[in-house]
């Protein structure tokens, strides 16, 4: 799978667990350690988080392995408890060269909960109303005057999604610069898949259109929208909307399937085809900031927040999964899975808990492998709120 469309469609790709294997021999040896960060004083029951630690420490190298990813960096921290915070396995393939916890990632589809808050934000200003129809905003939407912005939000419009087709042939011409007008063209030339607002289907097609209508309603750009009203405040200054292929530095090499099944280095692939859908980058510490502050709705009042976590059932994206306006609950974990060529990200915040977790990946070669990777740690961190399973459509 190559497009920021976290767990979902994975079927329809043949995810399979394999990998090249150069790139497994690597992987074996360089699993056998990891590299850890530095930790602040023993918290209230210093057992207990080593035992926690050691757990996460021996189990996370054999599901990576199962999962075929090179690099993993993983971030927990609940209440009670001192951080757990490990880099494993290798940022670089072809050199061995160990991960560490301060790389840059693609995040993915983590971005449609930046456009969104974007969107959340204009409708609080009364610049806009989520009940809106998509055509008061953007001319030559299919149905534009049934379908709204609340139901795009929420993945129930209908429109088929760009990216099914985008992805196919995204290793062969992995330079290419897409506009926002032109991923749209894809999408409106196949039908509505059903009637808008009565069912679920992720479709990219959805958070590109919502980040058009931020930049017409707000008269900026949605990059700098975003900049301005998110990361300043958020203070995410390791965040960014980069161009095209540009990806800041340090950052980690990422592996993707190419069309032919072999895997590949997708680290330089132009990501405009994810646009508001999928095209931003961060690191460890700002994702923990934003995926707390997401999940407790900070940038959002009271009422919008209500809105936002109106949960309805998202059988795509796992077993009980339910979804909201560009946010999931995964069985009470709250967040937004991100998944792009060569990278995935699972930022989650458990309320009942008070506990973050982040875990990036320098591969998507292996979406069930890495959601049976979610399984393991999960079951370690919260036994109490494990991780769904597989989804069954």
């Amino acid at each position: 799978m190559a497009a920021p469309i976290g767990l979902r469609s994975w079927r329809r790709f043949s995810m399979r667990r394999r990998s090249a294997v150069a790139l497994a021999a690597i992987m074996v040896t360089a699993l056998v350690g990891c590299a850890q960060s530095s930790l602040p004083p023993v918290d209230r029951d210093g057992r207990r988080s080593a035992d926690r630690d050691a757990q996460l420490t021996a189990a996370i190298p054999e599901l990576m392995r199962q999962a075929s990813v090179p690099g993993a960096i993983v971030g927990v921290w609940q209440e009670g408890k001192t951080p757990y915070v490990r880099a494993f396995g290798v940022q670089d393939a072809s050199t061995g060269q160990p991960m560490t916890a301060d790389l840059h990632m693609r995040i993915g589809s983590l971005t449609k909960t930046f456009t969104v808050t974007a969107l959340l934000q204009l409708a609080q200003q009364g610049k806009l109303g989520l009940d809106d129809p998509i055509d008061r905003y953007v001319p030559g939407v299919p149905s534009g005057d049934v379908i709204t912005l609340r139901q795009l939000a929420a993945m129930r419009s209908g429109l088929f999604n760009y990216a099914e087709v985008t992805m196919a042939g995204l290793s062969g011409e992995p330079d290419r610069q897409w506009t926002p007008q032109e991923l749209l063209a894809v999408s409106f030339s196949r039908p509505l898949l059903f009637e808008p607002g009565t069912k679920f289907d992720y479709s990219n097609t959805n958070t590109v259109l919502l980040g058009l209508v931020v930049e017409k309603v707000s008269g900026q750009s949605l990059e700098a929208f975003i900049d301005q009203h998110i990361l300043k405040p958020e203070r995410l200054g390791s965040t960014s909307f980069p161009p095209g292929s540009d990806f800041p530095s340090p950052h980690s090499q990422g592996y993707a399937k190419a069309a032919d099944g072999a895997t590949v280095n997708a680290t330089n692939w132009n990501s405009s085809w994810g646009w508001a859908a999928g095209q931003m980058v961060s690191r460890l510490d700002d994702v923990r900031v934003w995926t707390q502050n997401l999940a407790m709705g900070k940038l959002l009042t009271p009422e919008m927040l209500q809105q936002r976590n109106q949960f309805l059932p998202a059988p795509e994206e796992g077993q009980g999964a339910q979804y909201g306006l560009a946010i999931e609950n995964q069985n009470g974990w709250i967040g937004h899975n991100g998944n792009i060529s060569g990278y995935m990200t699972y930022p989650y915040y458990l309320p009942a808990e008070q506990t973050t977790m982040v875990v990036m990946l320098n591969s998507n070669v292996d979406v069930p492998g890495s959601w049976a990777l979610m399984e393991g740690i999960v079951k370690i961190v919260s036994p109490r709120h494990p991780w769904p399973k597989l989804p069954t459509e």
